[in-house]
């Protein structure tokens, strides 16, 4: 890691276990791209770049491979994880399953009050896109989520949920930061919650699957335009050295 990617030193004040700190600390760090797809951890620099030892290090890093945020390489080492189609779409595959059995069944058994808290949270979704304030848009897009879940009253379906929580997490991010995303969820929000209050089974399963196959599509076209960026810099850094090297020619230095 350049100097340019230094972590900042975590709190110590937390009332959660060190090892959870410095999980969050990693994860946000990987969220934001000041640790990049494919590059090294080293737990020594990573210590002490946090100012902590080692262990709550090794023991984050261990949280984070579960959670798909980083691979671990036998006698390699631990990376970044890269995003590759076929992780988007195992996720993809699973979350829209799982979303529509909960949706399906919060439209049977939710009740008064969550149903009111469901549109609030939709007021204050919309509230946040008016602002541009992403980290709040995220927040309450997750307690959304969260409450339709609730709603389930499938206490093991929502633990299976939870365990895939911060894969989709990574994934929400990305998605809603492609242009006109977030105003395209806010609507398909506004139809899964209306089914729902409808008590109309089949047509929340439907709100759910369309809503995740289109964060699914949109992260796969915003993954595609950052590597067309990404490919456009590389020619555009080597444009020069390529000048350069014909220039070479010309003159008969080479």
């Amino acid at each position: 890691m350049g100097q340019e990617m230094k972590l900042a030193p975590i709190r110590l004040d937390s009332y959660q276990p060190l090892r959870e700190v410095v999980a969050e600390a990693l994860r946000e760090a990987i969220k934001e791209g000041l640790l990049a797809p494919g590059q090294r951890l080293m737990e020594i620099q990573l210590a002490e770049e946090l100012g902590v030892s080692r262990t709550p290090v090794r023991e984050a890093i261990r949280k984070l491979e579960l959670e798909g945020y980083v691979v671990m390489m036998p006698r390699r080492g631990t990376y970044v994880a890269n995003l590759s189609i076929r992780d988007v779409n195992d996720v993809f595959e699973i979350r829209t399953a799982l979303d529509s059995l909960a949706c399906g069944l919060a439209a049977e058994r939710i009740t008064e009050d969550e149903l009111e808290r469901l549109q609030r949270l939709l007021v204050t979704i919309g509230e946040h896109i008016e602002k541009g304030d992403m980290e709040k848009i995220v927040e309450t897009d997750t307690r959304f989520h969260d409450l339709l879940y609730q709603a389930s009253r499938n206490t093991r379906l929502v633990g299976i949920i939870s365990n895939l929580r911060e894969q989709l997490t990574r994934f929400r991010a990305a998605s809603m930061s492609f242009p006109g995303r977030l105003k395209e969820t806010l609507e398909e929000h506004k139809e899964l919650v209306d089914a729902i209050a409808q008590g109309d089974v089949q047509a929340a399963k439907h709100a759910a699957e369309a809503h995740m196959e289109k964060a699914e599509q949109t992260l796969l076209e915003s993954m595609e335009a950052a590597g067309n960026a990404r490919e456009k810099g590389e020619r555009k850094a080597s444009d020069p050295m390529r000048r350069e090297s014909a220039g070479r020619k010309r003159d008969g230095r080479i």
